[in-house]
């Protein structure tokens, strides 16, 4: 779980109120809980399941701290906690194209995982990520349903679009410059939109670029003392709170040192 998703284990066979969860997981870097459901058949509707659970998550908040606090070395607080950050993800060996269909919206928080185990010991994992045009449930004729409501009005699923939304033309340009450039660098890179930053991913997180006004932040991931910064163009943010993962900061405004810092982000793969 920690290898692939990035999680931490809280508890396998999760009950409460009557409902019995398959396995309830952390998220630490987005200090929210994930409910993982596994099913063998397809003849099962994954958003009213996935929107009844993350209705139970938001309903019986203390009982996911409590469940955490048992197992856990070190205690989590209600203000440790982001519950917008909240997920449910579906793994199951395939879906219809109707399940997929019916989670394909950027505002939902579900998502489905294919998992399928192949001769030699061969496992293939495949997340099925939206489709960049994936609409706004909430913009969906005929949504009303309370328990949809609820979930959409609570959790927030962010998209890279809320980060570059009012800023200027040449913020835009320079993010999609170092983009292109860290997407060139690391082949099937994920990118995916956190609550304060855009997280480049290859199984763990390399770099993560906080869009600001007037410029980017970018934090490679990397703890002090190991990255080989021959220019000292990075700021060591290891003693100090910061957003993004690693302890090294870097804040840019033009692309002249672009390539450089490609061959510091290199050293983070």
């Amino acid at each position: 779980m920690s290898q692939i998703a990035q999680l931490t284990l809280i508890k396998s066979e999760f009950s409460i109120k009557h409902n019995r969860i398959d396995t309830l997981a952390f998220d630490q870097e987005n200090k929210a809980f994930v409910i993982i459901e596994y099913k063998r058949s397809q003849s099962y509707s994954v958003v009213d399941q996935g929107i009844s659970y993350l209705n139970l998550m938001l309903d019986y908040k203390a009982d996911f701290i409590i469940e955490y606090n048992e197992t856990q070395s070190k205690v989590l607080k209600r203000n440790d906690l982001d519950w917008s950050q909240s997920k449910v993800m579906f793994v199951s060996t395939s879906f219809t194209e109707v399940q997929k269909q019916s989670t394909n919206f950027k505002d939902l928080a579900i998502e489905l995982w294919e998992i399928k185990q192949y001769e030699n010991d061969i496992v293939l994992i495949n997340p099925i990520k939206k489709t960049k045009s994936a609409p706004n449930i909430k913009q969906v004729q005929g949504v009303s349903d309370s328990e949809i409501a609820k979930v959409t009005r609570e959790i927030k699923v962010f998209t890279e679009d809320d980060h570059l939304k009012d800023k200027s033309d040449d913020v835009v340009e320079l993010y999609e410059a170092y983009k292109q450039a860290i997407v060139n660098l690391v082949p099937d890179v994920d990118i995916e939109a956190k609550k304060l930053y855009i997280a480049f991913k290859k199984n763990k997180n390399i770099v993560d670029i906080v869009v600001l006004k007037n410029s980017l932040k970018l934090f490679i991931n990397c703890k002090s003392g190991d990255l080989d910064d021959s220019k000292d163009l990075m700021r060591d943010v290891s003693a100090v709170g910061h957003w993004g993962n690693g302890d090294y900061e870097v804040v840019v405004a033009d692309t002249k040192d672009l390539e450089y810092i490609m061959s510091l982000i290199k050293q983070a793969i």
